[in-house]
């Protein structure tokens, strides 16, 4: 018996080998289909799927034999990876390489047959190989389907390795948002009580010297005050941003649009203003936080950017099999057709005469939301007339009700 010859990258081989970590995992049914194909192609008792490590051959799949590794100095793969086209010893007792070799008796390991697993590196990983209790031959079309069905082997290793690192790369990017979340949420607190505590001393400091500050010093005030409220729009857009993804996290509900709309009047509009929806709408299985947020982002900008003595916004809904539909219209200053893509963008803005400043983080997060949500958002504007925002929301979240169709009524 002759022990195989190392290869002469062997040192380079065998890092390649770790870089697939399939070695001592546990059986895979995509391997063993392969094992179980090639048997009964080749009509033997034994089919192997092998990875060959420093000292030893490891079955990664096997079929026929009780063991999941052997030693290497034996190992018929050994002989296999030296090669660039399969191995083929019709009697292994009659070969000089493998005479005496404990396979023989142990396993009656007569005839073998291998192909070289070889990696795109150009690496032999190990080998994909049957052995039978016979002296015997493989027709062309059984040499060509082991050799078809080992390139198949590679592949999987290979779909391995991209599925491991990007399951690293999903793992490390999860673990830095984490950590930003975190960090956003700590900065943005530790900035809020400052803030508003330099707005509120602003306020008390115009207030008590009306009289005494000249115009320049109460511009500077009002510049005190401005820079502040930005800071704590952007502070506060950045705590929902990243809290986006708590919201969906709440279970699906009825709502009233009603109750909603009336909220959001509550919340964000003067008495000029006028929010015009309509109460006798029930939506059905929606995420009430989710959609809350989308409404007041909408509002509220709608409201924001509104330079006419009565702003007006209108809630509207309808739905159609798969969607529950929705609309904000304003009657306010209007976004720009050239503007009207990137306004979606985090920290895009858009620049107006009207005086209001933006964060272009609440837009963001409504598309975040409205996406998640199996939604679609977009945008129909005239300058100085106003904008309407419309988005979808799924009424299945992937999973079509077929029993219940029906996914909202009218009071």
């Amino acid at each position: 018996m002759q022990s195989p010859k190392l290869p002469s990258n062997e040192l380079e081989r065998l890092n390649a080998v770790k870089s697939y970590n399939i070695l001592d995992t546990l059986p895979e049914g995509d391997y063993d289909n392969i094992t179980k194909l090639v048997a009964t192609i080749c009509d033997v008792p034994i089919s192997l799927i092998t990875v060959l490590d420093k000292d030893r051959n490891f079955f990664k799949s096997r079929i026929g034999i009780p063991f999941s590794e052997s030693p290497r100095n034996i190992s018929f793969c050994g002989h296999t990876i030296l090669e660039d086209d399969i191995l083929i010893i019709p009697d292994a007792r009659l070969d000089e390489r493998f005479k005496d070799n404990p396979l023989i008796d142990g396993l009656k390991a007569i005839f073998y047959a291998g192909v070289p697993l070889i990696n795109p590196e150009g690496y032999a990983l190990g080998s994909i190989c049957v052995f039978d209790h016979k002296p015997r031959e493989l027709d062309q079309s059984q040499i060509g389907a082991l050799k078809i069905l080992g390139k198949q082997v590679v592949n999987l290793f290979e779909l391995r390795k991209k599925n491991a690192v990007l399951e690293s790369a999903k793992l490390e990017l999860q673990k830095r948002n984490d950590q930003l979340k975190s960090f956003a949420s700590h900065v943005s607190h530790d900035l809020k009580s400052p803030l508003a505590n330099i707005i509120s001393l602003t306020d008390l400091l115009r207030d008590e010297n009306k009289e005494k500050l000249s115009e320049d010093s109460n511009e500077y005030i009002n510049y005190i005050e401005e820079s502040a409220i930005i800071l704590k729009d952007y502070i506060d857009g950045i705590l929902i941003y990243y809290q986006a993804d708590e919201l969906l996290e709440a279970q699906n509900e009825d709502v009233s649009l009603g109750d909603i709309s009336e909220e959001i009047q509550q919340i964000l509009l003067s008495k000029n203003d006028k929010l015009i929806f309509s109460k006798g709408v029930l939506i059905k299985n929606v995420n009430k936080a989710a959609l809350s947020q989308i409404l007041i982002n909408l509002v509220d900008n709608a409201l924001k950017y509104n330079d006419k003595p009565n702003r007006t916004v209108e809630i509207g809904y309808d739905a159609d099999l798969f969607n529950h539909k929705f609309s904000v219209k304003d009657n306010g200053i209007g976004i720009p057709k050239d503007k009207q893509d990137f306004i979606f963008e985090i920290f895009k803005t858009v620049k107006n005469d009207f005086g209001k400043s933006s964060t272009g983080i609440g837009l963001s997060t409504v598309k975040n939301l409205v996406e998640k949500l199996g939604g679609k958002i977009s945008v129909d504007s005239v300058v100085g007339e106003g904008s309407t925002f419309s988005f979808t929301l799924s009424k299945f979240n992937g999973e079509f009700p077929v029993k219940n169709l029906e996914a909202c009524e009218i009071l």
